[in-house]
């Protein structure tokens, strides 16, 4: 186990350095910042309930982007995994400055394994989104998507973990000529505030795949959570 982690552990350190190299040959670019405010709560045992208030700013940090409200449930399914069932709904800016509204549920099943001081954590998701609901002559039109994260945190005895992170996004429709359509990496900082409060650092590229002209994101993120 500790070499497939180390292997893993690798191939994401090596996917994003290409990620970073590749960027260069990019010919539309555009940075953002993300900011989210988190809360979780234990119902029963094994049990949580988790809220989350999400902004988004996009051309170079100067108009907002994205509002996304979300709430979801999670089940510690034993030691090594727990699975969620969520409710995402988001107002996005288009080209025109109108907001397209959006309903997003979502499945994900997580794995987490520690090997001191490497923490693996594998999240794979499964989503159904609906946009421009009520203003699309069909009322919305749906979206399938398969997302797979992996991510790698460093357990140093402090208060603050860092950690590296990259997920691939796979469009579930028929005929699809590829297998991947996004990428996004991306490395931050945990810090634990206090027992209840956590704060979270990180910095991210998004970039499009299999297209003639790719668009690439510079993200900075900063995100709040407090946990009951």
């Amino acid at each position: 186990m500790k070499r497939r982690m180390l292997a893993m552990a690798r191939f994401s350190i090596i996917a994003l350095i290409i990620l970073f190299h590749t960027t260069v040959y990019c010919q539309v670019k555009d940075a953002g910042l993300w900011t989210s405010l988190a809360f979780e709560a234990k119902l029963v045992k094994k049990l949580s309930l988790s809220v989350s208030q999400e902004y988004r700013f996009n051309e170079n940090v100067t108009e907002p982007d994205t509002w996304i409200s979300e709430a979801g449930l999670e089940y510690k399914l034993n030691k090594f995994f727990k699975a969620s069932v969520n409710y995402r709904f988001t107002l996005k800016r288009k080209t025109n400055n109108l907001y397209s509204p959006r309903q997003r549920i979502f499945v994900d099943i997580k794995a987490e394994r520690k090997i001191k001081p490497v923490i693996f954590q594998f999240r794979t998701r499964f989503q159904e989104e609906y946009a421009d609901i009520d203003r699309a002559p069909d009322g919305g039109f749906a979206g399938f998507y398969s997302r797979n994260k992996f991510s790698f945190k460093f357990d140093l005895d402090k208060k603050w973990e860092p950690y590296i992170s990259l997920e691939l996004f796979s469009p579930l429709r028929r005929n699809q000529p590829f297998l991947f359509d996004d990428i996004r990496a991306a490395a931050g900082i945990e810090f634990a505030l206090s027992k209840h409060h956590k704060l979270d650092i990180y910095y991210m590229i998004q970039r499009e795949l299999n297209v003639n002209n790719p668009v690439i994101d510079f993200i900075g993120g900063i995100g709040y959570q407090y946990k009951l």
